[in-house]
């Protein structure tokens, strides 16, 4: 009988090209279904939550994927990361029912980034956070990012040349947190366009450094214009931390 597996995946992105499978690049996808596949013989293809980009990280990864293999669910997070490499881990399995599907079924999710806001880099955490030098002004960028909570069209703040027609997106919350040399931005909404993230903390380091003021997060969102925004925040201080269902 066909199941339907659930899993919970934990990955350090940096040395994969993004989640997706790709023809000449190592993806997570592809290591993932090839630890299955070495477990049941047999080739099944694993749908995650969302695909995240090359060098970005994930904590909540949500994937499903059938097989009719017979391997007690308690012993498919054992089996799977004895053959799966060290930086991807599977963190919890269930078995759920046929219908359930990882992208489709999602309501939200929760990234957050994380910046490295000191005169100097940091030799344990260049791969997971984004290295700021200038000093951040972590309370304007509180305030900026209030005006991107609520739903509206993101356009500004989705990478050009996305085909994407639909840009209204639903931001829940906005947090961000500094403690000595870190600060974390954490970002929850019903859906995110691409590089979305990315770009709304770009432009939050733009207003942490004085490029912007806190006032203009409000009508850079108004313009629906790429041009507006900051830089795209480097991909490897963002993670993937919860799916919502």
């Amino acid at each position: 009988m066909e199941r339907n597996i659930k899993l919970i995946l934990q990955y350090d992105g940096t040395a994969y090209a993004g989640w997706q499978y790709q023809k000449n690049a190592l993806t997570i996808q592809q290591v993932v279904e090839e630890a299955i596949e070495r477990l049941t013989g047999k080739h099944s293809a694993v749908i995650a939550a969302g695909r995240t980009d090359r060098g970005v990280h994930a904590s909540g990864q949500v994937a499903n994927f059938k097989t009719e293999s017979n391997i007690p669910t308690d012993r498919w997070l054992y089996a799977l990361n004895a053959v799966l490499p060290e930086d991807i881990r599977v963190v919890d399995v269930q078995d759920v029912p046929p219908s359930f599907h990882a992208r489709f079924d999602a309501k939200g999710k929760l990234y957050r980034y994380i910046i490295w806001n000191a005169p100097y880099s940091s030799a344990l955490l260049r791969n997971f956070s984004l290295h700021v030098a200038r000093p951040l002004d972590a309370d304007a960028m509180r305030r900026a990012a209030q005006y991107l909570v609520g739903t509206h069209d993101f356009s500004s703040f989705q990478a050009s040349g996305s085909a994407v027609r639909d840009t209204v997106r639903s931001i829940w919350d906005i947090s961000i947190q500094n403690e000595d040399k870190m600060i974390s931005v954490s970002i929850s909404g019903d859906g995110f366009l691409y590089n979305m993230v990315r770009i709304m903390v770009g432009t939050l380091i733009d207003v942490g450094i004085g490029k912007l003021t806190a006032c203009d997060a409000k009508f850079i969102l108004e313009a629906r214009d790429r041009k507006r925004a900051g830089k795209t925040a480097s991909p490897h201080g963002l993670y993937l931390v919860e799916v919502y269902y």
